[in-house]
């Protein structure tokens, strides 16, 4: 997972807008969800999985937020009832194939899962090539309390839908979405439980990032389990190392496990990255997390 050709510097990019006007901005880049997976991504190996929709009521939809609406994928069981609700948060891609393909595992699980466009104001990463102007341009750009609020919107829009049970929501998130995990864990206390793969911890904080998850450890009461590599470049050991000793004074009962000889994008089955043995792993143990607190 190769960040980028030169450096970012996400506490100084060069040009942001503010987290109120990203929150309220009425303008957005992203109207519906590009089909296939983001060109970043590239080329798309041949272990890609790609889950069946039958039996399951999945596509795009439109999520109400402030100043108009953004795009999202949803899975759900077509058999009538109320799922307990997953929020599934992408990668830097964008809700690519990948990350649809995500729902609509979680669906098979019995759960309404739903994924919004996250940078649905600020780019459309899926014509992106190159990864460094995914975060220059694009990323360094969303504010989290666009994030938080876009994800409560989620939550409202699955709770409108009458197919979901919006007291028992979780949350997974991979990459970018891992490091959300942590944020909105932090800015929703209801939420039951999140999953948290190889999201960064610290790096990211700017003018509209006002925390990385090490500032707020000590804070969050929902309990989070963290899935690690050991091999990230992008996530020092020492690092995962002072995130568990802060979760230990929060409370939360969150863990972190980290698996030592696989690499950041472990769970991408659609890219170099990706280990089949901890992919595995890592779902049962997230699906076992989300079970065990409710959800």
């Amino acid at each position: 997972m190769d960040y980028g050709v030169k450096p970012i510097d996400f506490a100084h990019p060069e040009t942001h807008i503010g987290a109120d006007e990203g929150v309220s901005r009425r303008g957005f880049v992203m109207t519906a969800l590009a089909s296939g997976f983001a060109v970043a991504a590239q080329p798309v190996l041949a272990q890609a999985i790609t889950t069946s929709a039958e039996g399951l009521t999945a596509g795009e939809v439109k999520i109400p937020v402030a100043g108009g609406h953004i795009p999202a994928y949803r899975a759900v069981p077509a058999k009538p009832g109320k799922y307990p609700v997953v929020l599934v948060v992408q990668e830097i891609f964008g809700v690519h194939e990948h990350i649809k393909d995500m729902c609509r595992r979680y669906a098979r699980m019995g759960y309404y899962a739903i994924a919004p466009e996250m940078f649905a104001r600020q780019g459309d990463v899926s014509k992106m090539s190159d990864i460094g102007q995914i975060l220059s341009e694009v990323v360094s750009k969303v504010p989290d309390a666009q994030v938080c609020a876009d994800l409560d919107a989620a939550v409202a829009f699955a709770a409108a839908s009458g197919q979901a049970d919006a007291t028992r929501v979780g949350l997974v998130g991979w990459c970018w979405g891992g490091r959300t995990a942590w944020i909105y864990a932090h800015h929703n206390p209801k939420l039951k439980a999140a999953v948290a793969y190889y999201g960064l911890l610290s790096g990211m904080k700017s003018p509209i990032k006002a925390h990385d998850p090490l500032d707020i450890a000590e804070q969050i009461k929902v309990p989070v389990l963290g899935l690690y590599s050991g091999k990230d470049a992008y996530i020092p050991m020492d690092q995962v190392d002072r995130m568990r000793a802060g979760l230990m004074k929060s409370g939360s009962n969150s863990e972190i496990v980290v698996f030592p000889n696989v690499d950041h994008g472990f769970n991408a089955d659609y890219r170099p990255t990706y280990d089949k043995r901890a992919a595995t792993y890592a779902q049962q143990l997230a699906s076992d997390w989300l079970k065990d607190h409710g959800v």
